[in-house]
């Protein structure tokens, strides 16, 4: 395992233990009364950290074979969970099958073999494309365009964007070779990092709402002290990137403002489906929508951004 990755890791292990500790002083403090509301949700937060900080680290140590077998897996998960919540009909069960047992394979399989040109258009296009003509030819026209669209939606949000985390491995960066996981580890502490947070000067400065009909929570205030915060995260940890201290900190800005967005857009889908949580496949933490909605908006973006700007292009 890259030794900058132990010590990432070790500090990531230690930070947690500090954030754990805090919370759980805080609980003891405001037992007696209850406890507000406010604290159980960060320290339900930070056991989410631990959880997927834990994972991250063994499947790290496994290598990339690994890293695009757990977001396969993720993706998997986020498509089912999606899907549950939406309008379903019969003429839907082949587009239904094509979307986790073809769609998603080739789309993990064309990034492991670093098949940019065709991973980049395949969801968009073919997939786009082909799977309403598989609703289409069952002859059921009720409500149609609602279920063709959303598993058009479910599509690029859980496998295409989810895939862009693992293809990041698959930049060929000079002079970066063969530390491409660093890649991952940033955007995931950034975006993560942008998001608690966002939660935290929320509670302590916000006061005008971004989107009231979907978080009376998420304030501007905390917004812009979220993203600043995790853009010095970012600034700080340029040395594990290609990128200088000035584009860690410009990237790392982008990326949790697209995190903190995407968070924000993951909930009002929610709302209107009449749901708090996409799933529960941790007890009491969600599914994994509801821990990877911010990475699944920031990490396209990410990606494209440092292929565009860094990676060698042919010719």
């Amino acid at each position: 395992m890259d030794p900058d990755l132990i010590r990432i890791f070790g500090g990531l292990f230690l930070a947690l233990l500090a954030a754990t500790l805090g919370g759980q002083l805080l609980r003891w403090q405001f037992s007696r009364g209850g406890g507000p509301a406010v604290i159980e949700r960060l320290n339900a937060r930070i056991r989410g950290w631990w959880v997927m900080i834990v994972l991250l680290a063994i499947t790290f140590m496994l290598g990339k074979g690994a890293v695009v077998w757990l977001f396969a897996f993720a993706s998997f998960s986020a498509l089912r969970e999606f899907l549950t919540l939406t309008r379903r009909s019969r003429a839907d069960h082949s587009a239904l099958v094509a979307s986790f047992f073809v769609v998603l394979p080739i789309q993990y399989i064309a990034v492991w073999r670093d098949w940019y040109g065709f991973y980049a258009i395949f969801i968009p296009v073919y997939a786009f494309l082909g799977l309403p003509i598989l609703s289409v030819i069952r002859a059921r026209i009720d409500h149609y365009l609602t279920r063709v669209a959303q598993t058009q939606w479910v599509l690029m949000i859980a496998v295409f964007c989810m895939s862009h985390v693992p293809a990041l491995l698959v930049l060929r960066i000079p002079g970066y070779e063969d530390r491409s996981l660093m890649l991952i580890v940033f955007l995931l502490i950034v975006v993560q990092s942008g998001d608690l947070l966002q939660f935290v000067w929320d509670r302590l400065l916000g006061r005008r709402e971004i989107a009231p009909e979907v978080s009376r929570s998420k304030t501007w205030e905390g917004f812009a002290g979220g993203v600043l915060s995790a853009s010095l995260i970012g600034a700080a940890l340029y040395w594990i990137t290609p990128f200088t201290p000035l584009q860690a900190w410009g990237m790392a800005l982008v990326i949790a403002g697209m995190g903190i967005f995407g968070r924000l857009v993951m909930s009002a889908i929610k709302r209107e489906r009449g749901v708090k949580e996409w799933g529960h496949l941790i007890e009491g933490q969600g599914g994994v929508l509801d821990r990877l909605d911010s990475v699944v908006f920031a990490a396209p973006v990410f990606f494209h951004l440092t292929r565009f700007f860094w990676q060698s292009m042919p010719g």
